[in-house]
């Protein structure tokens, strides 16, 4: 599988902007997979943190889940990886945990993501609530905040991957 990675076009409406820039970062994500075996998406190379390509892809598909299902459209199918007793539940991983599923799982959440997004407009407000707020969510900031979690994330990624191979790019 090779992934196609492309910015979004520089004079986009703000919707195509916002949607364009997380499916970058998405796809900056699947990138940095690439090429590695289960044992090296396993592999926390950047001691002493946990964090491992997989994890991180596990932990993204447990954001795609919590954002755009139970916040935006109220719908609450509770956690993949992370249980009450383990908050980091995506982070620990086994022998027994694949690229094969977790990469299904995020695929999973990011076309559920894109279908329940469709619904809303940027200013329209989430059905979920903040829990430290008590208010709402726009489309918009859910957006900002994805592409601001990837980004992120992309950075750890970028680290992992180079400990892992050498590889470096953007």
């Amino acid at each position: 599988m090779t992934t196609e990675r492309r910015e979004p076009a520089q004079n986009a409406d703000e919707r195509t902007m916002l949607e364009g820039w997380l499916e970058y970062h998405r796809q900056t994500l699947a990138l940095k997979c690439e090429g590695l075996s289960d044992a090296q998406l396993r592999t926390a190379s950047v001691e002493p943190s946990e964090l491992s390509l997989m994890g991180l892809v596990r932990h993204l598909a447990e954001c795609e889940r919590g954002w755009f299902r139970k916040v935006l459209v109220g719908d609450d199918p509770g956690p993949i990886y992370y249980t009450e007793e383990d908050r980091d539940g995506e982070f620990h991983l086994t022998e027994a945990d694949t690229w094969e599923e977790a990469y299904a799982t995020w695929q999973a959440e990011i076309g559920i993501a894109r279908r329940n997004a469709a619904g809303f407009a940027l200013d329209d407000l989430s059905k979920g609530r903040s829990r430290f707020t008590d208010e709402p969510f726009s489309l918009r900031w859910i957006y900002t905040h994805m592409i601001e979690e990837y980004a992120r994330h992309n950075g750890h990624a970028d680290l992992i991957r180079e400990r892992i191979d050498g590889a470096t790019g953007d």
